[in-house]
């Protein structure tokens, strides 16, 4: 005869998943005993979150993450996903040169999915909040078939004007702060089934964006700037058609580290390629006039160009895809 559970088994079976301990039960869990730093107004727990603006402006900015698309929980910690969705979008506010002050989380996940992930992935939120130094205020919590994590950020301006990516003009110089290539490398460590180098795999499980090279380089005098989120080559192409201006790269500038030759030589890639077209480690491009004293972490990488010449490197097209794009 089949061995059946018995109702109080069947509900041991279940006490760790988010039906059983509820919406509410979820969000206290999520938000016991986190701290929030003096620009929370009023934090979790009312219909809304109240935060400060010092500035009279706020900066938005919201990227949502798709489990099997944006990361993978056989490939990350539910933590590791938690910093990397909030990563992601503070970069967005630092890309407009201003400091991120708060970010709101949604998430959408399956019924029986482990209370422990969805603890998890906060846990990781809130230590990469912690070390940007914003709140996390609020948010919601809704069933779907997949996990599915929302972030809004907001961040201030500190009175100065936004970086837009229209501001570049012929003559500027390119320049870079934060790493290049190593996250495209993790994830072809991770697709050819190996965890390590770990550097390089941890690149792509969650980036670590310089968030203070953004106000920098706006009190630098940069005249536009971007978050590297879908590749060197396209972003930079983001930033010239918006400007109407070409842009050259430099290859000889471009800090292709051994770690990344190793992952090629053994894999059979090209590092440079992953290094002009890799997305996801989030670092921040932007141009300056030339006369500019680069703040510290920010390297030379190229030149902006006139009208219609294109992104190029050194002086050619590319002869490969530039970087990543949605429903391509």
């Amino acid at each position: 005869m089949e061995d059946r559970p018995t109702p109080d088994s069947a509900a041991e079976g279940t006490a760790d998943t988010v039906a059983a301990i509820g919406e509410f039960g979820l969000i206290r869990a999520v938000t016991a005993n986190r701290t929030q730093p003096s620009t929370t107004l009023l934090g979790p727990g009312d219909d809304a979150a109240v935060v400060a603006a010092p500035d009279g402006r706020v900066v938005v900015s919201t990227d949502v993450l798709v489990h099997g698309v944006h990361f993978r929980l056989d490939w990350s910690t539910p933590e590791q996903v938690g910093h990397k969705a909030i990563a992601v979008n503070l970069a967005d506010i630092a890309a407009m040169g201003a400091v991120p002050t708060s970010v709101v989380v949604g998430i959408a996940c399956p019924a029986d999915e482990k209370t422990a992930t969805v603890t998890q992935l906060f846990d990781g939120m809130a230590a990469e909040a912690g070390r940007a130094r914003v709140g996390l205020v609020g948010g919601d919590m809704v069933r779907s078939d997949q996990l599915v994590i929302s972030v809004t950020a907001l961040g201030d301006l500190g009175g100065r004007p936004p970086v837009t990516r229209s501001g570049a003009r012929p003559g500027d110089i390119v320049a870079v702060c934060g790493r290049l290539g190593w996250a495209a490398a993790g994830l072809a460590v991770l697709g050819r089934g190996f965890r390590s180098p770990v550097g390089v795999v941890n690149a792509q499980r969650f980036p670590e964006p310089p968030y203070a090279a953004g106000p920098a380089a706006a009190l630098a005098g940069a005249t536009a700037m971007i978050d590297v989120s879908d590749g060197l080559l396209a972003d930079l192409g983001h930033l010239a058609q918006e400007s109407n201006v070409g842009i050259d790269v430099h290859t000889d500038r471009l800090d292709v580290d051994r770690k990344l030759t190793d992952v090629g030589t053994a894999l059979g890639a090209d590092p440079l390629h992953w290094v002009l077209t890799g997305g996801e480690d989030h670092a921040l491009a932007a141009t300056f006039p030339s006369f500019t004293d680069l703040p510290e972490g920010w390297v030379r990488i190229g030149t902006v160009l006139l009208p219609d010449t294109g992104i190029t490197v050194d002086g050619k097209p590319y002869e490969h895809e530039s970087g990543w794009e949605h429903w391509r």
